[in-house]
């Protein structure tokens, strides 16, 4: 078992599946397995084999590793297809050194050894390692898209999924009757004292509601939609908490139009902050909230106080209904390798940072159609 681990750390189960792969092609092209089996191992033309594995599985790797994610991954489709024939084109050139080798090292020359007209020295090219690597690369590409696709159903799979789950956790977490009571408790108490504020209040607590039931049903929406919403929440909170809690909010305004975001990933951290805040009396309680985007990136710095006894179970008790673990793992299925999320905790205050690459309102389209 630790070998097989070993293997597959390593995938050098790649080396037999590349050398089993040239093998069966160059015994298709020449009808006649054994005399293939024979060419390998008794004469020199083992080196043009090994220059077929070696060169072929090079570039399969490069297109597969490199010039997917940096091209076709990022909606460079042009570009993609011209470094891909191009890679295609010198690997083919490549791997005719291998058959001038294999004849040098069988002192014959290499157009009476592989029955080629000397007076057409592209044909190898044409004829033999053309054909070959465009066949390697059609297929290494089928196999990686085919995969990736499974993988997107997969995790479109597990993302409906825990859309559902999170959006209940959600409803029942921020609008319990708990805070509909205060924040309903707080209307009538401002019907008196500032009508004005009252109905702006019902206002944005109608847009909250609206918000959860209607406009957030799609896998991304506009950036500014979410921060809206955000924006509102905050601003009840603020009345609710009626100047016991100290909120410094500061939300960028401007290019929200411009990217899309998945719905309720921001307010989970959010939400958090005014769930545990301090209710202290001897000292301040206070919940800073601050995004921005720099470039394409989202950038969400959330702290608050907390007392000294909730220090040590923030992390692991402070998130329960949402959670962070489900917050971390939306993040890794929504933007993989576009995300970075830090939790710093002391004794006095709590700290989220959020940094998400959006993705613009073009792209996301593009994704759609």
């Amino acid at each position: 078992m630790p070998l097989l681990d070993w293997i597959k750390k390593y995938k050098l189960y790649h080396i037999p599946f590349w050398a089993g792969y040239h093998y069966v092609w160059w015994s298709f092209y020449s009808g006649d397995p054994v005399q293939v089996a024979s060419s390998i191992f008794t004469s020199s033309s083992i080196v043009k084999y090994l220059f077929y594995v070696v060169l072929q599985a090079v570039g399969v790797y490069y297109t597969l590793y490199y010039l997917i994610p940096k091209y076709l991954e990022e909606g460079k489709h042009r570009i993609f297809l011209i470094h891909l024939l191009l890679t295609i084109l010198v690997i083919a050139v490549a791997l005719v050194s291998g058959y001038y080798l294999s004849a040098f090292l069988n002192k014959v020359d290499v157009y009476e050894f592989y029955k080629i007209d000397p007076r057409s020295p592209f044909s190898f090219i044409r004829f033999n390692t053309l054909p070959s690597t465009v066949s390697v690369f059609t297929l290494a590409l089928s196999i990686k898209l085919a995969k990736n696709w499974i993988v997107a159903k997969q995790h479109q799979q597990i993302l409906e999924k825990e859309k559902l789950e999170t959006e209940l956790k959600f409803l029942k977490s921020q609008f319990n009757p708990h805070f509909l009571f205060n924040t309903i408790n707080s209307v009538f108490v401002l019907i008196d004292e500032n009508p004005v504020m009252a109905t702006e209040t019902l206002s944005k607590f109608s847009d909250l509601l609206r918000y959860q039931l209607y406009e957030c049903n799609e896998s991304k929406i506009p950036s500014r939609r979410e921060l809206n919403y955000i924006r509102s929440y905050v601003e009840l909170q603020e009345i609710r908490l009626n100047d016991n809690v100290i909120i410094d909010s500061a939300i960028a305004t401007e290019r929200w139009d411009d990217y899309v975001i998945a719905p309720f990933l921001l307010m989970p951290l959010i939400e958090n902050a005014f769930k545990h805040v301090s209710h202290s009396e001897q000292k301040s309680n206070w919940i800073k909230i601050d995004i921005k985007l720099i470039k394409d990136f989202l950038v969400l710095k959330i702290s608050n106080s907390i007392t000294k006894f909730q220090g040590t179970n923030m992390v692991t008790d402070g998130y329960q209904g949402i959670g962070l673990t489900n917050v971390k793992r939306r993040l890794e299925l929504l933007y993989p390798n576009r995300h970075s999320l830090e939790v710093i905790e002391d004794d006095a205050s709590f700290s989220a940072i959020l940094a998400i690459q959006l993705e613009p309102v073009a792209v996301s389209q593009i994704a759609l159609a």
